[in-house]
Protein backbone atom coordinates (compact mmCIF):
# COMPACT_ATOMS: atom_id res chain seq x y z
CA UNK A 1 0.00 0.00 0.00
CA UNK A 2 1.28 3.76 -1.12
CA UNK A 3 1.90 5.70 1.82
CA UNK A 4 4.03 8.86 2.00
CA UNK A 5 4.52 12.52 3.76
CA UNK A 6 1.56 14.18 2.66
CA UNK A 7 1.81 18.21 1.55
CA UNK A 8 -0.56 20.46 3.45
CA UNK A 9 -0.88 22.90 0.95
CA UNK A 10 -3.71 23.23 -0.96
CA UNK A 11 -3.80 23.76 -5.03
CA UNK A 12 -7.49 22.59 -5.71
CA UNK A 13 -10.43 23.15 -3.07
CA UNK A 14 -14.01 22.49 -4.68
CA UNK A 15 -16.68 24.23 -2.15
CA UNK A 16 -20.38 23.56 -2.14
CA UNK A 17 -20.30 22.63 -6.53
CA UNK A 18 -23.61 21.91 -7.56
CA UNK A 19 -24.14 20.88 -11.66
CA UNK A 20 -27.22 20.05 -13.13
CA UNK A 21 -28.22 18.73 -16.37
CA UNK A 22 -31.66 19.81 -18.22
CA UNK A 23 -33.54 17.05 -20.48
CA UNK A 24 -36.75 16.44 -21.21
CA UNK A 25 -37.01 13.83 -18.87
CA UNK A 26 -36.42 16.26 -16.39
CA UNK A 27 -33.21 17.81 -14.25
CA UNK A 28 -30.48 15.41 -14.19
CA UNK A 29 -28.81 16.05 -10.50
CA UNK A 30 -25.07 14.85 -11.68
CA UNK A 31 -23.35 16.83 -8.70
CA UNK A 32 -24.62 17.64 -5.34
CA UNK A 33 -22.82 20.13 -3.06
CA UNK A 34 -19.74 18.93 -3.69
CA UNK A 35 -16.79 19.20 -1.69
CA UNK A 36 -12.97 18.32 -2.78
CA UNK A 37 -9.31 18.96 -1.66
CA UNK A 38 -5.85 18.36 -3.02
CA UNK A 39 -2.93 19.39 -1.91
CA UNK A 40 0.55 20.35 -4.20
CA UNK A 41 2.02 16.85 -5.24
CA UNK A 42 -0.47 14.40 -4.17
CA UNK A 43 -2.48 11.85 -5.74
CA UNK A 44 -6.18 11.54 -4.79
CA UNK A 45 -8.11 9.42 -5.52
CA UNK A 46 -12.23 10.17 -6.70
CA UNK A 47 -13.90 6.24 -6.70
CA UNK A 48 -17.46 5.24 -7.45
CA UNK A 49 -19.61 3.32 -9.88
CA UNK A 50 -20.39 4.34 -13.36
CA UNK A 51 -22.99 7.29 -12.71
CA UNK A 52 -21.74 8.95 -9.58
CA UNK A 53 -20.46 12.02 -11.34
CA UNK A 54 -17.02 11.47 -10.89
CA UNK A 55 -16.00 12.55 -14.53
CA UNK A 56 -18.76 15.44 -14.58
CA UNK A 57 -16.41 16.70 -11.88
CA UNK A 58 -13.82 16.29 -14.04
CA UNK A 59 -15.72 18.30 -16.90
CA UNK A 60 -16.26 20.73 -13.89
CA UNK A 61 -13.11 21.49 -13.18
CA UNK A 62 -11.74 21.75 -16.64
CA UNK A 63 -14.51 23.99 -17.96
CA UNK A 64 -15.89 21.32 -20.46
CA UNK A 65 -19.28 20.71 -19.11
CA UNK A 66 -21.46 21.93 -22.29
CA UNK A 67 -24.27 24.43 -21.82
CA UNK A 68 -27.20 23.52 -22.86
CA UNK A 69 -27.92 21.10 -21.45
CA UNK A 70 -25.28 21.30 -18.45
CA UNK A 71 -25.21 23.96 -16.51
CA UNK A 72 -22.95 25.00 -12.80
CA UNK A 73 -25.76 25.92 -10.51
CA UNK A 74 -23.73 27.09 -7.65
CA UNK A 75 -20.20 25.91 -5.99
CA UNK A 76 -16.70 27.32 -6.20
CA UNK A 77 -13.53 25.68 -8.22
CA UNK A 78 -10.33 27.22 -6.71
CA UNK A 79 -7.36 26.38 -8.39
CA UNK A 80 -3.99 28.04 -7.26
CA UNK A 81 -6.14 30.74 -6.06
CA UNK A 82 -8.39 31.35 -8.52
CA UNK A 83 -11.52 30.37 -8.81
CA UNK A 84 -12.22 28.90 -12.50
CA UNK A 85 -16.30 29.26 -12.20
CA UNK A 86 -15.55 33.17 -12.45
CA UNK A 87 -13.45 32.67 -15.68
CA UNK A 88 -14.26 34.27 -19.41
CA UNK A 89 -13.96 31.16 -21.38
CA UNK A 90 -10.88 33.25 -22.96
CA UNK A 91 -8.97 33.15 -19.85
CA UNK A 92 -10.09 29.81 -18.86
CA UNK A 93 -8.16 28.42 -21.88
CA UNK A 94 -5.05 29.64 -20.92
CA UNK A 95 -5.68 27.08 -17.67
CA UNK A 96 -6.57 24.32 -19.53
CA UNK A 97 -3.79 22.28 -21.66
CA UNK A 98 -1.24 24.20 -19.30
CA UNK A 99 -1.98 23.90 -16.07
CA UNK A 100 -4.73 21.79 -15.96
CA UNK A 101 -4.38 18.69 -18.41
CA UNK A 102 -7.09 15.54 -18.55
CA UNK A 103 -6.36 12.23 -19.69
CA UNK A 104 -9.44 11.21 -21.14
CA UNK A 105 -10.95 7.49 -20.70
CA UNK A 106 -10.27 6.19 -24.15
CA UNK A 107 -7.45 6.39 -26.01
CA UNK A 108 -8.82 4.60 -29.57
CA UNK A 109 -11.17 7.90 -29.33
CA UNK A 110 -8.54 10.43 -27.83
CA UNK A 111 -5.93 10.96 -30.86
CA UNK A 112 -6.79 12.77 -34.00
CA UNK A 113 -6.50 9.67 -36.63
CA UNK A 114 -5.07 11.77 -39.54
CA UNK A 115 -2.00 13.79 -37.63
CA UNK A 116 1.20 11.93 -36.84
CA UNK A 117 1.48 11.94 -32.75
CA UNK A 118 4.13 14.37 -32.70
CA UNK A 119 2.66 16.76 -34.54
CA UNK A 120 -0.84 16.33 -32.10
CA UNK A 121 1.75 17.34 -29.12
CA UNK A 122 3.45 19.84 -30.66
CA UNK A 123 0.56 21.33 -31.62
CA UNK A 124 -0.60 21.98 -27.63
CA UNK A 125 3.09 23.28 -26.96
CA UNK A 126 2.98 25.80 -29.54
CA UNK A 127 -0.44 27.05 -28.17
CA UNK A 128 0.78 27.31 -24.82
CA UNK A 129 3.97 28.19 -24.54
CA UNK A 130 4.52 29.72 -27.80
CA UNK A 131 7.58 28.27 -29.51
CA UNK A 132 8.39 27.77 -33.09
CA UNK A 133 7.05 24.86 -34.26
CA UNK A 134 10.61 23.30 -34.62
CA UNK A 135 11.48 24.19 -31.08
CA UNK A 136 7.63 22.52 -29.92
CA UNK A 137 8.62 19.47 -32.52
CA UNK A 138 11.81 19.05 -30.39
CA UNK A 139 10.07 19.20 -27.04
CA UNK A 140 7.71 17.15 -28.68
CA UNK A 141 9.94 14.31 -29.33
CA UNK A 142 11.32 14.48 -25.86
CA UNK A 143 7.86 14.03 -24.39
CA UNK A 144 7.77 11.11 -26.77
CA UNK A 145 11.04 9.32 -24.97
CA UNK A 146 9.78 10.33 -21.81
CA UNK A 147 6.60 8.05 -21.88
CA UNK A 148 9.20 5.41 -23.79
CA UNK A 149 8.05 5.67 -27.43
CA UNK A 150 10.92 6.09 -29.37
CA UNK A 151 12.03 8.94 -31.18
CA UNK A 152 11.66 7.30 -34.72
CA UNK A 153 7.83 6.49 -34.20
CA UNK A 154 7.45 10.41 -33.51
CA UNK A 155 6.21 10.24 -37.19
CA UNK A 156 3.68 7.62 -37.00
CA UNK A 157 -0.16 7.94 -37.25
CA UNK A 158 -2.38 6.70 -34.35
CA UNK A 159 -3.22 3.53 -36.06
CA UNK A 160 -0.03 2.13 -36.16
CA UNK A 161 -0.03 2.36 -32.10
CA UNK A 162 -1.22 -0.39 -29.87
CA UNK A 163 -3.78 0.86 -26.90
CA UNK A 164 -0.78 1.02 -24.44
CA UNK A 165 0.73 3.15 -26.79
CA UNK A 166 -1.66 5.30 -27.61
CA UNK A 167 -2.08 5.55 -24.34
CA UNK A 168 1.47 6.56 -23.64
CA UNK A 169 0.90 8.97 -26.61
CA UNK A 170 -2.51 10.34 -24.93
CA UNK A 171 -0.04 10.78 -21.14
CA UNK A 172 2.52 12.79 -23.07
CA UNK A 173 0.04 15.42 -25.07
CA UNK A 174 -1.51 16.21 -20.73
CA UNK A 175 2.21 16.40 -19.60
CA UNK A 176 3.63 18.48 -22.54
CA UNK A 177 2.71 21.71 -20.73
CA UNK A 178 4.55 20.77 -16.96
CA UNK A 179 0.38 20.93 -16.02
CA UNK A 180 0.30 21.67 -11.80
CA UNK A 181 -3.17 19.61 -12.22
CA UNK A 182 -3.45 16.07 -14.13
CA UNK A 183 -6.95 14.85 -14.27
CA UNK A 184 -6.66 11.04 -14.99
CA UNK A 185 -10.12 9.57 -15.95
CA UNK A 186 -10.15 5.85 -15.74
CA UNK A 187 -6.40 5.89 -17.37
CA UNK A 188 -6.15 2.07 -18.01
CA UNK A 189 -9.89 1.01 -18.39
CA UNK A 190 -9.40 0.11 -22.08
CA UNK A 191 -5.90 -1.65 -21.69
CA UNK A 192 -5.18 -5.25 -21.04
CA UNK A 193 -3.64 -5.79 -17.49
CA UNK A 194 0.01 -6.05 -18.46
CA UNK A 195 -0.13 -3.08 -20.00
CA UNK A 196 -1.88 -1.77 -17.56
CA UNK A 197 0.62 -2.12 -14.65
CA UNK A 198 2.72 -0.69 -16.93
CA UNK A 199 1.00 2.57 -17.53
CA UNK A 200 0.20 2.91 -14.37
CA UNK A 201 4.18 2.64 -13.36
CA UNK A 202 5.21 4.81 -15.62
CA UNK A 203 2.64 7.68 -14.17
CA UNK A 204 3.63 7.01 -10.74
CA UNK A 205 7.42 7.51 -12.29
CA UNK A 206 6.19 10.36 -13.98
CA UNK A 207 4.73 11.86 -11.02
CA UNK A 208 7.55 11.84 -8.60
CA UNK A 209 9.68 13.56 -11.39
CA UNK A 210 7.65 16.19 -12.14
CA UNK A 211 6.02 16.38 -8.50
CA UNK A 212 2.37 17.02 -10.60
CA UNK A 213 -0.88 17.17 -8.55
CA UNK A 214 -2.88 14.27 -9.95
CA UNK A 215 -7.16 13.24 -9.14
CA UNK A 216 -7.11 9.81 -10.49
CA UNK A 217 -10.34 8.79 -11.71
CA UNK A 218 -11.36 5.15 -11.20
CA UNK A 219 -13.54 1.89 -9.92
CA UNK A 220 -10.54 -0.37 -9.49
CA UNK A 221 -9.51 -0.31 -5.33
CA UNK A 222 -6.05 -1.72 -6.29
CA UNK A 223 -5.19 0.65 -8.49
CA UNK A 224 -6.22 3.67 -5.51
CA UNK A 225 -4.05 1.40 -2.79
CA UNK A 226 -0.49 1.31 -5.55
CA UNK A 227 -0.95 4.96 -6.71
CA UNK A 228 -2.78 7.24 -4.77
CA UNK A 229 -2.33 9.13 -1.12
CA UNK A 230 -5.92 10.07 -0.65
CA UNK A 231 -9.23 8.54 -1.21
CA UNK A 232 -12.70 10.52 -1.99
CA UNK A 233 -15.72 7.82 -2.23
CA UNK A 234 -18.16 8.89 -4.25
CA UNK A 235 -21.94 8.22 -4.68
CA UNK A 236 -24.84 9.85 -6.48
CA UNK A 237 -22.69 13.05 -6.74
CA UNK A 238 -22.02 13.23 -3.20
CA UNK A 239 -18.51 12.55 -1.26
CA UNK A 240 -19.49 9.86 1.31
CA UNK A 241 -16.01 9.09 2.77
CA UNK A 242 -12.87 10.65 2.37
CA UNK A 243 -9.55 10.31 3.98
CA UNK A 244 -5.87 9.12 3.63
CA UNK A 245 -5.41 5.80 1.97
CA UNK A 246 -4.29 4.63 5.26
CA UNK A 247 -7.33 6.12 7.14
CA UNK A 248 -10.09 4.49 4.11
CA UNK A 249 -8.06 1.05 3.62
CA UNK A 250 -7.90 0.18 6.90
CA UNK A 251 -10.42 1.69 8.70
CA UNK A 252 -13.66 1.80 5.88
CA UNK A 253 -16.73 3.54 7.63
CA UNK A 254 -19.50 4.29 5.57
CA UNK A 255 -21.95 1.24 4.62
CA UNK A 256 -21.34 1.96 1.22
CA UNK A 257 -17.76 1.99 1.58
CA UNK A 258 -17.96 -1.07 3.27
CA UNK A 259 -19.65 -3.04 0.75
CA UNK A 260 -17.02 -1.66 -1.75
CA UNK A 261 -13.77 -3.06 -0.57
CA UNK A 262 -16.40 -6.15 0.64
CA UNK A 263 -16.70 -6.99 -2.97
CA UNK A 264 -12.85 -7.40 -4.18
CA UNK A 265 -12.44 -10.97 -4.07
CA UNK A 266 -9.75 -12.65 -1.15
CA UNK A 267 -6.83 -14.53 -2.75
CA UNK A 268 -6.93 -17.01 0.67
CA UNK A 269 -10.45 -17.87 0.43
CA UNK A 270 -13.11 -20.19 -2.08
CA UNK A 271 -16.23 -18.73 -2.49
CA UNK A 272 -18.95 -19.48 -4.62
CA UNK A 273 -20.60 -15.94 -5.25
CA UNK A 274 -18.59 -12.58 -4.53
CA UNK A 275 -20.34 -9.99 -1.56
CA UNK A 276 -22.56 -7.83 -3.43
CA UNK A 277 -24.36 -4.55 -2.70
CA UNK A 278 -28.37 -4.90 -3.55
CA UNK A 279 -29.67 -2.52 -5.36
CA UNK A 280 -28.83 -0.18 -7.95
CA UNK A 281 -27.46 3.67 -8.29
CA UNK A 282 -30.42 5.91 -7.77
CA UNK A 283 -32.03 7.98 -11.08
CA UNK A 284 -30.30 11.23 -10.87
CA UNK A 285 -33.46 12.89 -11.99
CA UNK A 286 -34.97 11.59 -9.33
CA UNK A 287 -32.72 10.94 -6.24
CA UNK A 288 -33.97 9.68 -2.56
CA UNK A 289 -34.68 12.11 0.09
CA UNK A 290 -32.34 11.93 2.83
CA UNK A 291 -29.40 9.85 3.15
CA UNK A 292 -28.85 9.10 -1.08
CA UNK A 293 -27.78 5.15 0.15
CA UNK A 294 -30.62 4.50 2.71
CA UNK A 295 -32.77 2.38 -0.02
CA UNK A 296 -29.50 -0.20 -0.44
CA UNK A 297 -28.58 0.17 3.35
CA UNK A 298 -28.63 -2.58 5.86
CA UNK A 299 -28.14 -0.62 8.37
CA UNK A 300 -30.87 2.19 7.15
CA UNK A 301 -33.71 3.11 9.72
CA UNK A 302 -37.02 5.59 8.82
CA UNK A 303 -33.99 8.64 10.17
CA UNK A 304 -32.31 8.16 7.07
CA UNK A 305 -34.87 8.73 4.68
CA UNK A 306 -35.55 12.12 6.55
CA UNK A 307 -32.22 13.52 7.57
CA UNK A 308 -29.37 14.29 4.71
CA UNK A 309 -26.65 13.40 6.79
CA UNK A 310 -23.54 15.77 7.69
CA UNK A 311 -20.03 15.44 7.36
CA UNK A 312 -18.29 13.73 10.92
CA UNK A 313 -14.78 14.04 11.29
CA UNK A 314 -13.64 10.05 12.48
CA UNK A 315 -10.42 9.65 14.56
CA UNK A 316 -7.84 10.50 12.15
CA UNK A 317 -6.99 14.22 11.41
CA UNK A 318 -8.91 13.29 7.78
CA UNK A 319 -11.18 10.91 7.75
CA UNK A 320 -14.93 12.17 7.09
CA UNK A 321 -17.51 9.95 6.60
CA UNK A 322 -21.11 11.58 5.39
CA UNK A 323 -23.60 9.13 8.03
CA UNK A 324 -26.11 9.55 10.79
CA UNK A 325 -24.41 6.52 12.11
CA UNK A 326 -21.57 8.82 13.28
CA UNK A 327 -23.62 11.35 14.11
CA UNK A 328 -25.49 9.08 16.93
CA UNK A 329 -28.73 9.48 15.51
CA UNK A 330 -29.25 5.28 14.74
CA UNK A 331 -30.03 2.79 16.98
CA UNK A 332 -27.19 0.18 15.87
CA UNK A 333 -25.11 -1.51 18.36
CA UNK A 334 -22.38 -2.66 15.64
CA UNK A 335 -20.40 -0.61 13.39
CA UNK A 336 -20.19 -1.10 9.65
CA UNK A 337 -16.71 -3.13 9.21
CA UNK A 338 -14.91 -4.14 6.15
CA UNK A 339 -12.73 -6.92 6.29
CA UNK A 340 -9.58 -5.76 4.48
CA UNK A 341 -6.53 -7.83 4.26
CA UNK A 342 -6.47 -8.43 1.04
CA UNK A 343 -6.21 -5.15 -0.26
Amino acid sequence: MREQALSTDPLLQIEDLVVQFVTSDGIVHAINRLHLSLNRGETLALVGETGAGKTTTALAIMGLIDSPPGRVVQGEIIFDGVDLLTLTEEEYRKYRGSKISMIFQDPMTALNPVLPVADQIAETIANHQGLSDEHAMERAIEMLELVRIPADRAYEYPHQFSGGMKQRVVIAIALACNPQLLIADEPTTALDVTIQAQVLEMMKELHDKLGTSTLMITHDLGVVAETCDKVAIMYAGEIIESGTLKDVFLNPSHPYTVGLFGSIPKIDEEVEFLAQIEGLMPDPVDLPPGCRFHPRCKYAEPACAEQAPAFTNLPGEEHWVRCLIYEGKLQITELPKGDLHNV
